[in-house]
């Protein structure tokens, strides 16, 4: 008699372990459903600001959940600085940030920046962490680069920062 395995059961997406196996999304797959999720909140708003403000907390959304999944990531962003003129501040950029790559953005809607959904992800991750922080993209220009590069701007509550001098 050929024995066979017993699967364990999770009840919670959280109890199951992560995958040995490949850990890679379609690039294609994701452009798609990330210009399906631009293309219908841009139907729902009246404006660019609301348009971010929706990227964001559906960015938000997903990096509440990434700190319970992961430690740590593959890739590291191009740069990470502390703020020169505001304690409080720190900027991640990145040259070509992927949610950004597979957009193309009408002339009427001037700045939008599609690296609000980033900003939202990185909001959720530190408000679960206990580091409550507004979270927001910009472009930067780029001397040589006809591409302006996205910062994510970082500025801690000012919870985090009397917390963090008590501790430090």
């Amino acid at each position: 008699m050929i024995g066979v395995g017993k699967m364990k059961q999770y009840t919670n997406v959280l109890d199951k372990p992560l995958s040995k196996g490949k850990q890679e999304v379609s690039l294609s797959a994701f452009a798609f459903l990330f210009s399906e999720l631009v293309q219908y909140n841009q139907t729902q708003v009246d404006n660019i600001a609301e348009l971010e403000r929706r990227l964001e907390d559906a960015g938000y959304a997903v990096g509440a959940r990434v700190l319970e999944l992961l430690c740590h990531r593959d890739k590291v962003a191009d740069s990470l600085e502390k703020g020169t003129e505001h304690e409080d501040e720190y900027m991640i950029s990145e040259k070509e940030l992927l949610v950004n790559r597979f957009i193309s953005v009408p002339k009427d809607m001037g700045t939008f920046n599609c690296g609000a959904f980033v900003a939202g992800i990185v909001r959720g991750v530190l408000d679960s962490a206990g580091f409550p922080a507004v979270v927001t993209a910009h472009f930067v220009p780029m001397e040589g680069q006809q591409r302006p590069r996205t910062t994510i701007l970082i500025k801690f509550t000012e919870e985090v920062l009397r917390r963090e001098a008590r501790l430090g």
